[in-house]
């Protein structure tokens, strides 16, 4: 299988709504994945947290991510992710994103009732033998309900061929550390929690998995780059400039903070979906304040 290199910053997609919030706005989708490839994010991720993957309807999901694959155009790798309550929902949806075009699927192994070890090990297997991409592997026990301890991740990664990359997101900054030793090197993963990028990046993360280039693009970058350049100091100052907002869109929950922040800075997306609110008034003015400072 031919992996394709996930590396940087990964860019996470908002799903843009009509003002009511009943109907899709393709064309701000459009807009606000162009904003990210034109930044120079090294990748695209649809249909995540931050898009509002499950709040959407089945027809919904497949017009979003078929969109997007194909407005992505292959200019920078898309990985679409395809996590539902269901493996069979899970392997229609990853099947769907191969057929038009998807680099990479990711998956979580989201649940209502509390999945042993050996089912999750069977829902990874069932996904990864219905298609033929690469398959991030994905740990959120705040979004799923699951938590992965690294043990068994190493076993998934082992056991199922087109799991490549893992994206772990707990907070935890000794699972990145365990990662590397335990899998000996050889486990590539990402970081998706804002607040530990500077670590994660110095723990060897190959990438940032965040919804934060939608707003500061330059600094996200700038972080990166720095990392790649082993310039610590500089990289340890661009991540403590950036710091506050990351803290915000994080506690105030990505799909509003982000939507208010696009909305602010000149790129109507709607508003989140019920059960979700809007960012307030005393919220807009605080993102405002911040973003003035980073600007």
């Amino acid at each position: 299988m031919s992996t394709p290199r996930i590396h940087g910053i990964i860019g996470y997609t908002i799903t843009p709504f009509s003002a009511n919030g009943e109907q899709l706005d393709l064309d701000a989708l459009g807009r606000s994945i162009d904003r990210l490839i034109d930044s120079g994010v090294h990748a695209i991720a649809p249909l995540g947290s931050t898009g509002e993957g499950a709040y959407l309807s089945d027809a919904e999901w497949d017009q979003v991510s078929e969109f997007s694959i194909r407005h992505v155009a292959k200019r920078v790798p898309t990985i679409v992710s395809v996590s539902d309550l269901t493996t069979a929902k899970a392997v229609r949806r990853a099947r769907f994103a191969e057929r038009h075009g998807a680099d990479v699927v990711m998956v979580l192994p989201a649940s209502y009732w509390k999945l042993s070890a050996a089912e999750i090990l069977a829902h990874y297997q069932a996904i990864g033998a219905s298609i033929g991409v690469p398959i991030m592997l994905y740990n959120n026990p705040a979004t799923s309900g699951t938590d992965l301890p690294v043990e068994l991740i190493l076993k998934i990664f082992h056991a199922v061929e087109n799991v490549t990359m893992v994206k772990e997101s707990t907070g935890d900054i000794q699972r990145m550390h365990q990662l590397h030793l335990l899998g000996e090197g050889q486990v590539p993963f990402y970081n998706g929690c804002n607040p530990l990028a500077l670590e994660a990046f110095a723990a060897g993360a190959a990438g940032w998995c965040t919804a934060a280039p939608n707003l500061i693009p330059e600094l996200n970058l700038a972080l990166y780059q720095a990392v790649l350049a082993n310039d610590l100091n500089q990289a340890r100052a661009l991540f403590y400039r950036q710091l506050p907002l990351l803290d915000f869109i994080l506690k105030g929950g990505l799909p509003t903070t982000i939507k208010a922040g696009l909305d602010l800075t000149g790129l109507p997306v709607g508003e989140p979906r019920r059960p979700l609110f809007a960012l307030d008034d005393a919220g807009r003015h605080q993102l405002q304040q911040l973003l003035n400072t980073l600007g």
